[in-house]
């Protein structure tokens, strides 16, 4: 029998998995051929486990991304462009580790936020932190801030993230105050932390969107000389989940 003091004991220390685990132990007779250590071994793994699995929890709510969406559920189809081998190793997150960006580009409705979100599921997975928001957002968020006295503590809250994610980037024109504000943002993470842009407007016309030339070349400079980039081609998901979802009939 267990004592009830030693239960109070690791549920005041939040051992919740190693509890449960040598509650089923103690009534479980199969574990009696099993050694101390390997008792005890079975009981710490439980805990590690669920303790890892809280914290990815956490970290994909914190996250918000705007779907479910997983590196394994990925349309790998060819006329869709994308590299399986670069994926799945982009999906082992070194570019992280190593400051670097990712650049997510193609016409709407290619599947690009899906990709975008199981790149961050996957970061999420192997312990990083990341912050998905529309860029339309984003920069008002910014604006907000400097408005409420609250600036430099959300630019803080930001660098705090290992993966930001700018969805509708350069959808539209960027306002002077807001192109400083990006830049105040990318001066920050540049060489620090990672940034993934999704955008359906081509590289080529971002720097025009911007009002100030210089900082347009100033933004530009440290999003995407050092960015990996992942064009997406092909038909609109959206068009070809609906088209398998209306029925069709003759006429």
């Amino acid at each position: 029998m267990i004592s009830q003091t030693l239960l109070d004991k690791l549920l005041e220390l939040r051992l919740t998995a190693f509890r449960e685990g040598l509650r089923e132990q103690s009534s479980n007779p199969h574990y009696a051929d099993l050694s101390f250590e390997e008792r005890l071994l079975l009981l710490v793994d439980m805990e590690c486990t669920r303790r890892s699995g809280s914290r990815i929890k956490r970290r994909l709510k914190s996250a918000d991304f705007p779907m479910s969406a997983t590196i394994e559920d990925l349309d790998f189809s060819p006329e869709r462009g994308l590299d399986r081998r670069m994926i799945l190793e982009l999906a082992q997150c070194s570019w992280i580790d190593k400051a670097l960006n990712i650049l997510i580009l193609g016409a709407t409705g290619t599947g690009k936020t899906f990709l975008a979100s199981s790149l961050g599921v996957a970061s999420c997975r192997l312990g990083y932190s990341v912050h998905y928001v529309r860029t339309s957002r984003f920069l008002h968020s910014l604006a907000q801030a400097r408005q409420d006295g609250s600036y430099l503590n959300f630019l803080r809250s930001l660098n705090k993230a290992d993966v930001l994610i700018l969805d509708d980037w350069m959808r539209d024109p960027i306002q002077l105050s807001a192109a400083q504000d990006l830049l105040e943002v990318f001066d920050d993470r540049f060489g620090k932390t990672a940034t993934l842009i999704v955008s359906q407007v081509p590289i080529a016309d971002w720097h025009l969107r911007f009002p100030d030339p210089t900082l347009g070349d100033a933004i530009l400079d440290r999003t995407i000389h050092n960015a990996y980039r992942l064009s997406l081609l092909g038909d609109s998901q959206r068009k070809l989940r609906g088209n398998r979802i209306m029925p069709h009939t003759d006429v």
